[in-house]
């Protein structure tokens, strides 16, 4: 059978697995760009569903609000793509889930959909955790291709939850 990620990715998921598991804690994301690719490397791996709690796929701005109950004006005066949003939606995945620790992830993967002020392969990150504060990374990923950003993105997501635990 061929796996659905690269190595880095599959490793970093497992690491990240066994490292949760360990502290007993469980894991939720919120999607955008990645559009579940986070969770779909955490899951690709058996025996995930005691860490994995539950993912929120959000990749439009409605769901965005719905979802996560990241305010709509915020979403207007900042951008979907912000650091903003992007701590309110890894805090909202937080509150709506039974999970000790979040990752959110919103970006421009390309090809299209860049502007000047937000380029194709700027991607925000935040992490909210039950015990601190929520911690946001900014990536301007120079990768030309859609599928590149999305799974450095992906890498990038693991990293930050394991610095988490």
């Amino acid at each position: 059978m061929t796996a659905l990620f690269p190595l880095e990715i599959e490793t970093l998921a497992r690491l990240l697995l066994d490292e949760a598991r360990a502290r007993g804690w469980r894991i939720t994301t919120a999607e955008s760009c990645t559009g579940g690719l986070v969770v779909g490397a955490l899951t690709d791996i058996a025996g995930s569903s005691d860490v994995v709690d539950r993912s929120f796929i959000t990749y439009s701005n409605r769901a965005k609000t719905e979802m996560l109950g990241v305010p709509g004006d915020l979403i207007a005066d900042m951008g979907a793509v912000s650091e903003p949003v992007a701590r309110a939606m890894a805090e909202g995945a937080l509150s709506q889930s039974n999970a000790h620790l979040s990752v959110a992830i919103t970006g421009v993967a390309g090809p299209g959909g860049g502007t000047a002020l937000k380029p194709v392969g700027l991607v925000h990150f935040a992490t909210a955790a039950t015990n601190g504060p929520i911690r946001h990374r900014e990536e301007r990923f120079d990768l030309a291709d859609r599928t590149d950003v999305r799974l450095a993105s992906v890498r990038v997501a693991l990293e930050m939850l394991r610095e988490r635990l």
